[in-house]
């Protein structure tokens, strides 16, 4: 498929060349023609680019044909954008012919062969050849289109020049002037490149706000600079320009020889458009001379050739290229679309079908391990609970039988002794001291610790550590309940309660509430908003 279409670029290009002969005379180039065989691929492309440049249009055409006809390779990527650079080239000469069907049809095929290998980067040159085209036909707004296409993907200086300059040509006086100065800003770091065109639209700005002396001022620097650079081409445009100019200010004589000049040089270089628009002011020149036969002459060359030019079945033809070239996309755009929709939906059920499976495999595994590891953990749970008991048991026998088998309290000094502690214990101050323990209690009750322990192991059946938190953890509930209570972070009531460190505060809270004290702060925080 890449060969065919390779092939009837080269018979596109072939053709063109046969276009080229019968209106440009080629025959002048069969002494190249017959030397093309000794030359290789890239000594083809070389020569091709060395005669483009010199504005030999003829012969870079000859050796572009050549290179494509001895150069197609499917896979080598350079040959290809060989080959896009040489039909945007071949469309650039039609277009300088003022053959706009044939320069609109290439950089259609270049733009295409772009979009198929990939070449995103040279998108920008198309997109500035094909606003060209659109400029020439006055359709401004598909002008603009495509040149804002070109500077969203522009980074090369050079190309920014001649894309500024066109948006320039085409916007109003103020907006111009700014993409010009900013074009010529460009310019002037580059090595002044496109400096001729630049000058040439800033006159034309200039003119078109009756601005004469500074219009003219700018069509000689750019007239001098097309000369030196021995660009034909930009020297009849601006030649033609200056003689529009005189013809504005009614300088009749002026005016015909600046138009001469350019029909010099349009003539021997057949750049049909400024021949178009030189006949059109010579027959407004002779008209208001009163010559009306050599005014319908010069109109007469002027309707033919604009029939040629800028005819509406050429601007047809490119309409038609333009649609055709939008279906095609569209068309590859929905191909692509529904394989990738077909490949995704394939991959999509697969993948289905794998998850499925390995999802049931992963629950069937999980669930029995789950089930071996709840059987597990509720065994060693019973043992767990079983020999902590068994602990507590021993532990609590051996204690009373050690820390009191002599130190017995009557039942009655043991209710006094109660009373005194759970009465002391009402004080919050003194048992949220961060230094109140068993001795300080005893202390307080005029008892000894040993029998302090002894009657809250026998009344409270806890030890003094629980008994102490079971008051201090209610104490910290209430701080946490206050209407202020936002004002205290965690660590601060626990140590206002007498803990001296969270970690001891936290297990504490928990053990008594069954909460941590995060979770109960936050809790109560939301009950009371």
């Amino acid at each position: 498929m890449k060969k065919d279409f390779l092939l009837s670029l080269a018979i596109l290009i072939l053709s063109m060349v046969g276009y080229s002969q019968n209106h440009n005379n080629f025959s002048q180039n069969s002494e190249i023609a017959s030397n093309l065989m000794h030359l290789s691929p890239i000594q083809l492309y070389e020569m091709g680019e060395l005669h483009y440049n010199k504005n030999d249009y003829n012969s870079a055409l000859i050796y572009y044909n050549q290179f494509i006809n001895t150069s197609i390779k499917q896979n080598d990527f350079e040959i290809q954008q060989k080959i896009v650079d040489i039909i945007n080239k071949s469309a650039a000469i039609y277009y300088n012919l003022s053959d706009y069907r044939t320069a609109y049809d290439l950089l259609l095929q270049a733009l295409v062969l772009c979009e198929k290998i990939g070449y995103e980067s040279y998108k920008l040159k198309i997109y500035t050849n094909i606003g060209n085209i659109y400029t020439r036909f006055n359709k401004h707004d598909m002008a603009k289109s495509y040149y804002s296409k070109a500077l969203n993907l522009c980074t090369d200086s050079t190309i920014m020049v001649a894309l500024l300059t066109n948006m320039g040509a085409l916007v109003e006086e103020d907006s111009a002037l700014y993409y010009l100065n900013k074009s010529l800003q460009i310019s002037k770091r580059n090595n002044n490149v496109y400096f001729q065109s630049i000058l040439n639209n800033m006159a034309r700005v200039y003119q078109k706000e009756k601005e004469y002396d500074s219009a003219y001022y700018y069509y000689k620097l750019a007239l001098i600079e097309s000369r030196k650079n021995c660009d034909s081409l930009d020297e009849s445009r601006i030649l033609s320009n200056i003689g529009i100019l005189f013809w504005k200010l009614q300088n009749k004589d002026s005016a015909l020889f600046y138009i001469n000049l350019s029909n010099n040089i349009a003539t021997d270089k057949n750049i049909l458009e400024t021949l178009m628009e030189n006949n059109l002011t010579l027959y407004e020149i002779e008209e208001s001379k009163g010559n009306i036969k050599k005014a319908f002459d010069y109109y007469k060359k002027y309707a033919n050739l604009k029939d040629s030019v800028l005819n509406t079945g050429t601007m047809n033809d490119i309409n038609q290229l333009q649609h055709l070239y939008e279906i095609s996309k569209t068309n590859k755009k929905i191909e692509q679309l529904t394989i990738e929709q077909q490949i995704k939906e394939q991959t999509i059920h697969y993948q289905k079908i794998i998850w499925f499976i390995t999802l049931t495999v992963l629950l069937l595994v999980c669930g029995g391990l789950l089930y071996i590891y709840l059987q597990k953990r509720e065994l060693s749970k019973a043992y767990k609970i079983l020999f902590e008991k068994n602990i507590e048991i021993f532990d609590y026998q051996k204690n009373s039988s050690e820390k009191y088998g002599r130190s017995s309290l009557k039942r009655e000094l043991q209710d006094e002794l109660m009373h005194k502690i759970l009465t002391l214990m009402e004080d919050s101050v003194i048992i949220c001291h961060t230094d109140f323990t068993l001795d300080r209690l005893a202390e307080l009750v005029q008892s000894n610790p040993t029998y302090v322990s002894q009657v809250i192991n026998d009344e409270a059946k806890k030890n003094f550590r629980s008994f102490l938190n079971s008051y201090r953890i209610p104490e910290a509930q209430r701080y946490f309940s206050e209407p202020d209570a936002a004002k205290f972070s965690i660590e601060s009531v626990a140590f206002k309660v007498g803990f001296k460190s969270r970690n001891a505060f936290d297990n504490a809270f928990k053990e008594i509430t069954g909460v941590t004290p995060s979770f109960y702060f936050k809790s109560i925080q939301e009950q009371s908003s």
